[in-house]
Protein backbone atom coordinates (compact mmCIF):
# COMPACT_ATOMS: atom_id res chain seq x y z
CA UNK A 1 0.00 0.00 0.00
CA UNK A 2 1.82 2.59 -1.43
CA UNK A 3 0.56 6.37 -1.76
CA UNK A 4 3.55 8.06 -3.40
CA UNK A 5 2.62 6.16 -6.38
CA UNK A 6 1.85 8.83 -9.33
CA UNK A 7 1.49 11.81 -7.45
CA UNK A 8 2.95 14.69 -9.80
CA UNK A 9 2.91 13.26 -12.73
CA UNK A 10 -0.50 14.30 -13.60
CA UNK A 11 -0.72 17.46 -11.46
CA UNK A 12 -1.19 20.14 -14.50
CA UNK A 13 -3.68 18.37 -16.08
CA UNK A 14 -6.96 20.45 -16.22
CA UNK A 15 -11.02 20.43 -17.42
CA UNK A 16 -13.08 22.62 -19.54
CA UNK A 17 -14.86 24.94 -17.21
CA UNK A 18 -18.86 23.00 -16.65
CA UNK A 19 -21.72 25.16 -17.39
CA UNK A 20 -25.67 24.42 -17.33
CA UNK A 21 -27.48 23.01 -19.73
CA UNK A 22 -31.08 24.31 -19.91
CA UNK A 23 -33.55 24.50 -22.52
CA UNK A 24 -31.43 24.02 -25.85
CA UNK A 25 -28.17 25.72 -25.06
CA UNK A 26 -25.13 25.72 -22.38
CA UNK A 27 -25.27 28.51 -20.61
CA UNK A 28 -23.58 30.25 -17.07
CA UNK A 29 -25.32 30.49 -14.32
CA UNK A 30 -27.62 33.83 -14.36
CA UNK A 31 -25.53 35.85 -11.55
CA UNK A 32 -22.10 34.21 -12.88
CA UNK A 33 -20.88 32.45 -9.89
CA UNK A 34 -19.17 29.36 -9.84
CA UNK A 35 -17.21 26.69 -7.59
CA UNK A 36 -13.94 25.31 -7.88
CA UNK A 37 -13.27 21.56 -8.66
CA UNK A 38 -10.64 19.78 -7.39
CA UNK A 39 -8.49 17.02 -8.13
CA UNK A 40 -8.71 14.40 -5.10
CA UNK A 41 -5.35 13.20 -5.81
CA UNK A 42 -3.89 16.34 -5.64
CA UNK A 43 -5.30 18.39 -4.03
CA UNK A 44 -5.29 21.07 -6.87
CA UNK A 45 -7.93 23.04 -8.87
CA UNK A 46 -8.45 21.84 -12.16
CA UNK A 47 -11.58 23.93 -13.21
CA UNK A 48 -14.72 25.55 -12.47
CA UNK A 49 -18.43 24.26 -12.47
CA UNK A 50 -20.96 26.89 -12.99
CA UNK A 51 -23.76 27.48 -10.32
CA UNK A 52 -27.22 27.65 -10.81
CA UNK A 53 -29.72 30.57 -9.24
CA UNK A 54 -33.46 30.53 -8.91
CA UNK A 55 -33.82 32.26 -12.62
CA UNK A 56 -31.94 29.47 -14.34
CA UNK A 57 -34.26 26.91 -12.69
CA UNK A 58 -37.19 28.31 -13.58
CA UNK A 59 -36.32 28.51 -17.13
CA UNK A 60 -35.36 24.65 -16.42
CA UNK A 61 -39.03 23.71 -15.18
CA UNK A 62 -40.57 26.18 -17.89
CA UNK A 63 -38.06 23.95 -21.07
CA UNK A 64 -39.15 20.74 -19.15
CA UNK A 65 -42.85 20.88 -18.94
CA UNK A 66 -42.46 21.48 -22.49
CA UNK A 67 -39.94 18.79 -23.30
CA UNK A 68 -42.11 16.26 -21.70
CA UNK A 69 -45.21 17.44 -23.38
CA UNK A 70 -43.25 16.51 -26.61
CA UNK A 71 -41.38 13.44 -25.78
CA UNK A 72 -44.36 11.66 -24.01
CA UNK A 73 -46.19 12.05 -28.03
CA UNK A 74 -43.13 10.30 -29.14
CA UNK A 75 -43.88 6.20 -29.73
CA UNK A 76 -41.78 3.96 -27.00
CA UNK A 77 -40.13 2.53 -30.40
CA UNK A 78 -38.40 6.20 -31.51
CA UNK A 79 -37.83 6.93 -27.52
CA UNK A 80 -36.01 3.30 -27.34
CA UNK A 81 -34.08 4.01 -30.57
CA UNK A 82 -32.85 7.42 -29.23
CA UNK A 83 -31.76 5.94 -25.96
CA UNK A 84 -29.73 3.22 -27.68
CA UNK A 85 -27.67 6.00 -29.89
CA UNK A 86 -26.68 7.51 -26.63
CA UNK A 87 -25.76 4.44 -25.04
CA UNK A 88 -23.49 3.85 -28.47
CA UNK A 89 -21.94 7.37 -28.45
CA UNK A 90 -21.10 6.84 -24.03
CA UNK A 91 -19.11 3.92 -25.41
CA UNK A 92 -17.47 5.46 -28.60
CA UNK A 93 -16.63 8.48 -26.15
CA UNK A 94 -15.76 6.29 -23.21
CA UNK A 95 -11.87 7.14 -23.04
CA UNK A 96 -12.53 11.15 -23.00
CA UNK A 97 -15.37 10.51 -20.01
CA UNK A 98 -13.54 8.16 -18.38
CA UNK A 99 -10.67 10.43 -17.59
CA UNK A 100 -12.54 13.16 -16.53
CA UNK A 101 -14.29 10.75 -14.42
CA UNK A 102 -10.83 9.95 -12.84
CA UNK A 103 -9.61 13.61 -12.59
CA UNK A 104 -12.50 14.76 -10.36
CA UNK A 105 -13.21 11.74 -8.67
CA UNK A 106 -10.35 9.89 -8.16
CA UNK A 107 -10.77 6.52 -9.10
CA UNK A 108 -8.65 4.42 -11.19
CA UNK A 109 -9.16 4.72 -14.96
CA UNK A 110 -9.80 1.13 -15.25
CA UNK A 111 -13.24 1.53 -12.99
CA UNK A 112 -13.82 4.64 -14.84
CA UNK A 113 -13.83 2.97 -18.19
CA UNK A 114 -16.08 0.44 -16.16
CA UNK A 115 -18.82 2.63 -15.45
CA UNK A 116 -19.28 4.11 -18.76
CA UNK A 117 -19.57 1.07 -20.28
CA UNK A 118 -21.41 -0.24 -17.85
CA UNK A 119 -23.70 2.89 -18.02
CA UNK A 120 -24.29 2.45 -21.54
CA UNK A 121 -25.68 -1.25 -21.13
CA UNK A 122 -28.25 0.40 -18.21
CA UNK A 123 -29.39 2.51 -20.96
CA UNK A 124 -29.81 -0.40 -23.65
CA UNK A 125 -31.81 -2.07 -21.48
CA UNK A 126 -34.29 0.60 -20.44
CA UNK A 127 -34.61 1.43 -24.19
CA UNK A 128 -35.99 -1.99 -24.32
CA UNK A 129 -37.91 -1.89 -21.30
CA UNK A 130 -39.46 1.50 -22.19
CA UNK A 131 -41.25 -0.73 -25.22
CA UNK A 132 -42.55 -2.78 -22.74
CA UNK A 133 -44.94 -0.54 -20.24
CA UNK A 134 -47.83 -2.83 -20.79
CA UNK A 135 -51.37 -2.12 -20.07
CA UNK A 136 -53.95 -5.16 -19.52
CA UNK A 137 -57.52 -5.42 -20.72
CA UNK A 138 -59.82 -5.85 -17.61
CA UNK A 139 -63.19 -8.09 -17.76
CA UNK A 140 -66.04 -5.40 -17.73
CA UNK A 141 -69.34 -5.79 -16.08
CA UNK A 142 -71.46 -5.51 -19.16
CA UNK A 143 -70.90 -6.64 -22.62
CA UNK A 144 -70.77 -3.21 -24.51
CA UNK A 145 -68.12 -1.61 -21.72
CA UNK A 146 -64.41 -2.11 -22.83
CA UNK A 147 -61.80 -1.60 -19.23
CA UNK A 148 -58.57 -1.11 -19.66
CA UNK A 149 -56.21 0.26 -17.49
CA UNK A 150 -52.38 1.64 -18.63
CA UNK A 151 -49.17 2.62 -17.54
CA UNK A 152 -48.53 6.81 -18.26
CA UNK A 153 -45.13 8.87 -17.86
CA UNK A 154 -45.79 10.83 -14.66
CA UNK A 155 -44.26 13.83 -15.96
CA UNK A 156 -41.03 16.32 -15.51
CA UNK A 157 -38.88 14.86 -12.83
CA UNK A 158 -35.78 16.20 -10.56
CA UNK A 159 -33.33 13.92 -10.08
CA UNK A 160 -30.51 14.47 -7.87
CA UNK A 161 -27.04 12.23 -7.87
CA UNK A 162 -23.93 12.44 -5.88
CA UNK A 163 -20.06 12.71 -6.64
CA UNK A 164 -19.03 8.59 -6.46
CA UNK A 165 -20.63 6.99 -9.47
CA UNK A 166 -20.63 10.74 -11.61
CA UNK A 167 -22.15 8.98 -14.91
CA UNK A 168 -23.44 6.25 -13.68
CA UNK A 169 -26.13 7.24 -11.14
CA UNK A 170 -26.87 10.14 -13.84
CA UNK A 171 -27.78 8.15 -16.52
CA UNK A 172 -29.72 5.51 -14.53
CA UNK A 173 -31.83 8.16 -13.21
CA UNK A 174 -32.14 9.65 -16.74
CA UNK A 175 -32.40 6.34 -18.77
CA UNK A 176 -35.62 5.22 -16.49
CA UNK A 177 -37.08 8.70 -16.72
CA UNK A 178 -36.88 8.65 -20.36
CA UNK A 179 -37.85 5.46 -20.90
CA UNK A 180 -40.68 5.82 -19.03
CA UNK A 181 -41.45 8.83 -21.35
CA UNK A 182 -40.41 11.29 -18.44
CA UNK A 183 -38.43 14.46 -18.90
CA UNK A 184 -36.32 15.54 -16.50
CA UNK A 185 -33.81 17.27 -14.68
CA UNK A 186 -30.52 16.26 -13.39
CA UNK A 187 -28.50 17.84 -10.25
CA UNK A 188 -25.25 16.41 -10.55
CA UNK A 189 -22.13 16.86 -7.90
CA UNK A 190 -20.78 19.88 -8.17
CA UNK A 191 -17.40 17.95 -7.26
CA UNK A 192 -18.02 16.16 -10.32
CA UNK A 193 -19.46 18.30 -13.21
CA UNK A 194 -16.92 17.53 -16.13
CA UNK A 195 -17.64 14.12 -16.74
CA UNK A 196 -21.80 14.71 -16.88
CA UNK A 197 -21.59 17.29 -19.25
CA UNK A 198 -20.09 15.05 -21.54
CA UNK A 199 -22.73 12.33 -20.83
CA UNK A 200 -25.32 14.62 -21.55
CA UNK A 201 -23.57 15.78 -24.77
CA UNK A 202 -24.35 11.80 -25.78
CA UNK A 203 -27.69 12.68 -25.13
CA UNK A 204 -28.05 16.06 -27.54
CA UNK A 205 -26.38 14.01 -30.06
CA UNK A 206 -28.33 11.00 -29.91
CA UNK A 207 -31.35 13.28 -30.95
CA UNK A 208 -33.16 13.44 -27.46
CA UNK A 209 -35.38 17.13 -27.71
CA UNK A 210 -34.65 20.05 -25.66
CA UNK A 211 -35.88 20.23 -22.75
CA UNK A 212 -35.96 16.78 -22.23
CA UNK A 213 -32.67 16.30 -20.14
CA UNK A 214 -31.37 19.05 -18.56
CA UNK A 215 -28.26 19.36 -16.51
CA UNK A 216 -27.64 21.80 -13.47
CA UNK A 217 -25.27 22.18 -10.45
CA UNK A 218 -25.66 24.49 -7.18
CA UNK A 219 -26.09 24.69 -3.81
CA UNK A 220 -27.87 21.43 -2.47
CA UNK A 221 -30.41 22.67 -0.21
CA UNK A 222 -31.66 25.58 -2.32
CA UNK A 223 -32.24 23.53 -5.41
CA UNK A 224 -33.87 20.74 -4.09
CA UNK A 225 -36.52 23.40 -2.13
CA UNK A 226 -37.09 25.08 -5.46
CA UNK A 227 -37.40 22.09 -7.58
CA UNK A 228 -39.45 19.60 -5.29
CA UNK A 229 -41.76 22.77 -4.70
CA UNK A 230 -42.73 23.17 -8.42
CA UNK A 231 -45.95 22.20 -9.05
CA UNK A 232 -44.36 21.10 -12.76
CA UNK A 233 -42.00 18.66 -10.84
CA UNK A 234 -43.87 15.54 -10.49
CA UNK A 235 -41.29 12.86 -8.74
CA UNK A 236 -37.93 12.86 -7.55
CA UNK A 237 -35.30 10.61 -7.75
CA UNK A 238 -32.29 10.75 -4.88
CA UNK A 239 -29.39 9.38 -4.23
CA UNK A 240 -27.41 10.15 -1.40
CA UNK A 241 -27.00 10.17 2.87
CA UNK A 242 -30.01 8.82 5.05
CA UNK A 243 -29.74 12.31 6.75
CA UNK A 244 -30.36 14.22 3.23
CA UNK A 245 -32.89 11.90 1.94
CA UNK A 246 -35.28 12.25 5.18
CA UNK A 247 -35.44 16.03 4.30
CA UNK A 248 -36.09 15.89 0.82
CA UNK A 249 -38.62 13.16 1.75
CA UNK A 250 -40.37 15.65 3.66
CA UNK A 251 -40.54 18.73 1.35
CA UNK A 252 -41.72 15.87 -0.95
CA UNK A 253 -44.58 15.66 1.16
CA UNK A 254 -45.49 18.41 1.66
CA UNK A 255 -45.95 19.03 -2.18
CA UNK A 256 -48.14 15.36 -2.43
CA UNK A 257 -44.37 14.36 -4.79
CA UNK A 258 -43.74 10.73 -5.48
CA UNK A 259 -40.06 9.59 -4.32
CA UNK A 260 -37.90 7.02 -5.34
CA UNK A 261 -34.76 7.63 -2.41
CA UNK A 262 -31.43 4.80 -2.75
CA UNK A 263 -30.12 5.78 0.42
CA UNK A 264 -27.18 4.83 2.98
CA UNK A 265 -25.78 1.37 3.72
CA UNK A 266 -23.72 0.03 6.04
CA UNK A 267 -24.04 -3.81 4.52
CA UNK A 268 -23.21 -7.30 6.45
CA UNK A 269 -21.55 -9.90 5.10
CA UNK A 270 -21.90 -13.40 6.57
CA UNK A 271 -18.99 -15.27 6.37
CA UNK A 272 -20.18 -19.11 7.62
CA UNK A 273 -18.38 -22.11 9.02
CA UNK A 274 -18.66 -24.35 5.61
CA UNK A 275 -17.84 -21.28 3.35
CA UNK A 276 -15.70 -21.26 0.64
CA UNK A 277 -13.77 -19.28 2.76
CA UNK A 278 -10.88 -18.01 -0.01
CA UNK A 279 -13.31 -17.14 -2.57
CA UNK A 280 -15.38 -14.82 -0.21
CA UNK A 281 -12.10 -13.36 0.91
CA UNK A 282 -11.37 -12.16 -2.31
CA UNK A 283 -15.03 -11.50 -3.18
CA UNK A 284 -15.19 -9.30 -0.43
CA UNK A 285 -12.12 -7.47 -0.50
CA UNK A 286 -12.91 -6.85 -4.26
CA UNK A 287 -16.13 -5.30 -3.17
CA UNK A 288 -14.72 -3.41 -0.31
CA UNK A 289 -11.90 -1.57 -2.05
CA UNK A 290 -13.76 -1.06 -5.35
CA UNK A 291 -14.14 2.61 -5.64
CA UNK A 292 -11.95 2.95 -2.81
CA UNK A 293 -14.81 1.76 -1.11
CA UNK A 294 -17.67 4.74 -1.77
CA UNK A 295 -20.39 2.42 -2.75
CA UNK A 296 -23.77 2.53 -0.68
CA UNK A 297 -23.66 -1.02 -1.43
CA UNK A 298 -20.33 -1.80 -0.20
CA UNK A 299 -19.95 -4.48 2.11
CA UNK A 300 -18.67 -3.36 5.45
CA UNK A 301 -19.27 -5.41 8.66
CA UNK A 302 -17.85 -8.81 8.00
CA UNK A 303 -19.41 -11.45 10.53
CA UNK A 304 -16.96 -14.62 10.12
CA UNK A 305 -17.62 -17.94 11.97
CA UNK A 306 -15.09 -18.68 14.37
CA UNK A 307 -14.11 -21.65 13.57
CA UNK A 308 -12.50 -19.94 10.03
CA UNK A 309 -12.44 -16.40 11.29
CA UNK A 310 -8.39 -16.66 11.57
CA UNK A 311 -8.23 -18.07 7.81
CA UNK A 312 -10.78 -15.52 6.56
CA UNK A 313 -9.15 -12.51 8.34
CA UNK A 314 -5.48 -13.01 6.96
CA UNK A 315 -6.91 -13.77 3.21
CA UNK A 316 -8.68 -10.87 3.49
CA UNK A 317 -5.99 -8.31 5.05
CA UNK A 318 -3.45 -10.03 1.86
CA UNK A 319 -6.01 -8.81 -0.49
CA UNK A 320 -5.78 -5.20 1.48
CA UNK A 321 -1.79 -5.49 1.77
CA UNK A 322 -2.16 -5.82 -2.08
CA UNK A 323 -4.07 -2.28 -2.84
CA UNK A 324 -1.99 -0.17 -5.13
CA UNK A 325 -3.14 3.37 -3.79
CA UNK A 326 -2.49 6.18 -6.02
CA UNK A 327 -3.19 8.43 -8.50
CA UNK A 328 -5.96 6.94 -10.38
CA UNK A 329 -4.30 8.13 -14.07
CA UNK A 330 -1.58 5.69 -13.48
CA UNK A 331 -1.88 2.24 -14.56
CA UNK A 332 -0.55 0.23 -11.62
CA UNK A 333 -3.01 2.25 -8.90
CA UNK A 334 -5.89 -0.36 -8.24
CA UNK A 335 -7.97 2.05 -5.90
CA UNK A 336 -7.63 5.55 -5.58
CA UNK A 337 -7.78 8.80 -3.34
CA UNK A 338 -11.19 9.41 -1.52
CA UNK A 339 -13.82 11.85 -3.15
CA UNK A 340 -12.82 14.81 -0.76
CA UNK A 341 -11.31 15.85 2.64
CA UNK A 342 -14.06 15.55 4.61
CA UNK A 343 -13.89 12.15 3.71
CA UNK A 344 -11.01 11.44 5.21
CA UNK A 345 -11.70 13.13 8.33
CA UNK A 346 -14.47 11.62 9.15
CA UNK A 347 -13.16 7.73 7.74
CA UNK A 348 -9.86 9.21 10.75
CA UNK A 349 -12.26 9.83 13.24
CA UNK A 350 -14.29 6.44 12.96
CA UNK A 351 -10.71 4.57 12.79
CA UNK A 352 -9.13 6.34 16.01
CA UNK A 353 -12.67 5.69 17.78
CA UNK A 354 -12.97 1.77 17.08
CA UNK A 355 -9.18 1.34 18.27
CA UNK A 356 -9.44 4.01 21.51
CA UNK A 357 -12.17 1.44 22.31
CA UNK A 358 -10.31 -1.85 22.10
CA UNK A 359 -10.71 -2.73 18.17
CA UNK A 360 -7.32 -4.38 16.43
CA UNK A 361 -5.72 -2.73 13.67
CA UNK A 362 -4.66 -5.04 11.29
CA UNK A 363 -3.60 -2.34 8.09
CA UNK A 364 -4.36 1.21 7.02
CA UNK A 365 -5.08 3.20 9.76
CA UNK A 366 -6.13 6.83 10.17
CA UNK A 367 -5.03 9.55 8.12
CA UNK A 368 -5.63 13.29 6.84
CA UNK A 369 -5.50 15.52 3.87
CA UNK A 370 -2.34 16.09 2.98
CA UNK A 371 -0.67 18.57 -0.04
CA UNK A 372 -0.40 15.44 -2.03
CA UNK A 373 -4.33 14.56 -2.39
CA UNK A 374 -7.11 13.26 0.02
CA UNK A 375 -5.69 9.49 0.13
CA UNK A 376 -6.88 6.65 2.51
CA UNK A 377 -5.27 3.49 2.81
CA UNK A 378 -7.61 0.12 2.62
CA UNK A 379 -7.84 -0.26 6.54
CA UNK A 380 -9.27 -3.36 8.50
CA UNK A 381 -10.52 -3.87 12.10
CA UNK A 382 -10.87 -6.90 13.74
CA UNK A 383 -12.70 -7.37 17.55
CA UNK A 384 -14.75 -4.16 17.46
CA UNK A 385 -16.55 -3.73 20.20
CA UNK A 386 -20.76 -2.88 19.52
CA UNK A 387 -20.07 0.45 21.24
CA UNK A 388 -17.56 2.19 18.84
CA UNK A 389 -19.24 4.35 16.11
CA UNK A 390 -18.29 2.63 13.12
CA UNK A 391 -20.65 0.13 14.43
CA UNK A 392 -23.29 2.50 13.85
CA UNK A 393 -22.43 4.94 11.10
CA UNK A 394 -21.72 3.93 7.79
CA UNK A 395 -17.91 4.58 7.10
CA UNK A 396 -18.29 4.79 3.32
CA UNK A 397 -14.68 4.41 2.53
CA UNK A 398 -12.03 1.15 2.13
CA UNK A 399 -12.51 0.19 5.95
CA UNK A 400 -13.80 -3.39 6.58
CA UNK A 401 -14.46 -4.68 10.00
CA UNK A 402 -14.12 -8.24 11.00
CA UNK A 403 -15.91 -9.86 13.91
CA UNK A 404 -16.58 -13.17 14.79
CA UNK A 405 -20.11 -14.96 15.54
CA UNK A 406 -20.74 -18.41 17.26
CA UNK A 407 -23.72 -19.22 14.01
CA UNK A 408 -25.76 -18.33 11.52
CA UNK A 409 -28.46 -17.04 14.14
CA UNK A 410 -25.71 -14.53 15.97
CA UNK A 411 -24.96 -13.39 12.47
CA UNK A 412 -28.22 -12.83 11.61
CA UNK A 413 -29.31 -10.66 14.54
CA UNK A 414 -25.95 -8.32 13.78
CA UNK A 415 -26.75 -8.29 10.85
CA UNK A 416 -30.59 -6.79 10.95
CA UNK A 417 -29.19 -4.67 13.87
CA UNK A 418 -28.91 -1.66 12.19
CA UNK A 419 -31.80 0.30 10.36
CA UNK A 420 -29.84 0.79 7.39
CA UNK A 421 -31.10 -2.33 4.88
CA UNK A 422 -29.35 -1.96 1.25
CA UNK A 423 -27.41 -5.02 0.88
CA UNK A 424 -26.63 -7.50 2.36
CA UNK A 425 -24.72 -10.75 1.16
CA UNK A 426 -23.83 -14.25 2.85
CA UNK A 427 -21.61 -16.96 1.79
CA UNK A 428 -21.91 -20.87 2.94
CA UNK A 429 -22.44 -24.06 1.43
CA UNK A 430 -24.82 -25.57 3.69
CA UNK A 431 -27.69 -25.40 2.63
CA UNK A 432 -29.66 -24.49 5.97
CA UNK A 433 -27.91 -21.99 6.70
CA UNK A 434 -28.56 -20.62 2.84
CA UNK A 435 -32.05 -21.36 3.53
CA UNK A 436 -31.82 -19.25 6.80
CA UNK A 437 -30.34 -16.14 5.32
CA UNK A 438 -31.95 -15.73 2.19
CA UNK A 439 -35.23 -15.83 4.27
CA UNK A 440 -34.70 -13.76 7.45
CA UNK A 441 -31.39 -11.02 5.84
CA UNK A 442 -33.68 -8.00 6.32
CA UNK A 443 -32.07 -6.11 3.17
CA UNK A 444 -34.14 -4.67 -0.12
CA UNK A 445 -31.29 -6.82 -2.08
CA UNK A 446 -29.74 -10.00 -1.14
CA UNK A 447 -26.75 -11.66 -2.71
CA UNK A 448 -25.28 -14.76 -1.68
CA UNK A 449 -21.82 -16.57 -2.46
CA UNK A 450 -21.61 -13.72 -5.55
CA UNK A 451 -21.82 -9.91 -5.73
CA UNK A 452 -25.45 -9.80 -7.87
CA UNK A 453 -26.52 -6.98 -7.16
CA UNK A 454 -26.79 -3.64 -9.46
CA UNK A 455 -27.62 -5.19 -13.06
CA UNK A 456 -30.04 -3.30 -14.95
CA UNK A 457 -32.16 -5.55 -15.09
CA UNK A 458 -33.05 -6.64 -11.33
CA UNK A 459 -34.32 -4.56 -8.71
CA UNK A 460 -32.28 -1.91 -6.30
CA UNK A 461 -33.40 -0.49 -3.66
CA UNK A 462 -33.99 -0.58 0.28
CA UNK A 463 -36.05 -0.33 3.14
CA UNK A 464 -35.96 1.15 6.32
CA UNK A 465 -33.53 4.13 6.56
CA UNK A 466 -32.13 3.32 3.27
CA UNK A 467 -34.90 4.53 1.67
CA UNK A 468 -38.10 3.22 -1.03
CA UNK A 469 -38.51 3.14 -4.62
CA UNK A 470 -36.40 0.57 -7.26
CA UNK A 471 -33.98 2.04 -9.22
CA UNK A 472 -33.65 -1.41 -11.54
CA UNK A 473 -35.56 -3.78 -12.96
CA UNK A 474 -39.10 -3.00 -14.33
CA UNK A 475 -40.19 -2.21 -10.90
CA UNK A 476 -38.06 1.18 -12.02
CA UNK A 477 -40.00 2.85 -14.82
CA UNK A 478 -43.42 2.28 -12.67
CA UNK A 479 -41.45 4.71 -10.47
CA UNK A 480 -41.61 7.10 -12.75
CA UNK A 481 -45.55 6.12 -14.37
CA UNK A 482 -48.75 6.28 -12.88
CA UNK A 483 -52.25 3.61 -13.79
CA UNK A 484 -54.37 5.19 -15.65
CA UNK A 485 -57.80 3.46 -15.68
CA UNK A 486 -60.61 3.33 -17.97
CA UNK A 487 -64.20 2.31 -18.65
CA UNK A 488 -66.00 3.28 -22.56
CA UNK A 489 -69.73 2.16 -23.09
CA UNK A 490 -69.71 1.73 -26.62
CA UNK A 491 -72.30 4.35 -28.31
CA UNK A 492 -76.16 2.89 -28.69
Amino acid sequence: MNIEQGRTAYSAETLPDSELYIGAGWRKGARGRTAAVTNPATGRPIGDVALAEAEDLADAVAAGEAGFQSWRRMSAFQRAAILRRAAALLRERADVMARRITLEQGKPLREATAEIHFSAEVLDWFADEGRRTYGRIIPARANDVTARATMEPLGLIAGFTPWNYPVGQAVRKIAIALAAGCSIIVKVAEETPSAAVEMVRAFIDAGVPPGVLQLVYGDPAQLSAFLIACPEVRAISFTGSTAVGKTLTGLAGQHLKRCVMELGGHAPALVLADADVDAAAASLAGDKFHNAGQACISPTRLLVARGVVDRFTAAFVDRAWAVRVGNGLDATTTMGPLANARRVIALSRLVEDAVAQGARLLCGGAGGPSEHGHFFLPTVLAEVPPTARILHEEPFGPVAIINAVADVQEALIEANRLPYALAAYGWSRNATDIDAMQRHLRAGMVSLNHNGLGYPEVPFGGILDSGFGDEGGPEALREMMYTRFLSIRSPQ
